[in-house]
């Protein structure tokens, strides 16, 4: 009997400081997964992507990254890299938990992260980024 293999592929997306960047970036993201068969996924996948690139848009002042990359052939893990060393609440050690307050105009969307999310986490980049500055960080999810 043949071993399972598990699926190994990763894709990445560099993105521009543009207010289009992120649609194009969920545009990708839903050929990826229709082309690997994880098109269950997609809705959620979609959800949490689009709540980690418009982050790196809004908080970073330039160039961001979309990664997928399969863990499984029913699992998959959303990164994104941006240049803003901040790691926001559910990411940081130290986040609190809860529902964001009435009427509160942010943390809505991290909210949604913690909900759907089966995991997540986030890490400072040390030294020099991919474009020649700081670091930043990387906020991560799995679907």
């Amino acid at each position: 009997m043949p071993a399972t293999v598990s699926p190994s592929w990763a894709y990445s997306l560099q993105l521009p400081q543009d207010p289009r960047a992120p649609g194009l970036a969920r545009q990708t993201l839903r050929s990826v997964l229709r082309t690997h068969a994880m098109s269950a996924l997609t809705e959620t996948a979609e959800l949490l992507a689009g709540e980690l690139l418009a982050n790196a848009y809004l908080y970073s002042d330039g160039p961001y990254t979309l990664r997928l990359r399969a863990m499984e052939s029913t699992r998959l893990r959303v990164s994104v890299w941006d240049n803003n060393p901040h790691i926001p609440p559910p990411f940081g050690a130290d986040s609190p938990g809860g529902t964001p307050q009435l009427g509160a105009e942010r943390g809505r969307g991290l909210f949604l992260v913690r909900a759907y999310a089966d995991n997540w986490g986030g890490y400072p980049l040390g030294g020099t980024g991919l474009y020649g500055d700081a670091g930043g960080k990387v906020l991560w999810v799995e679907v």
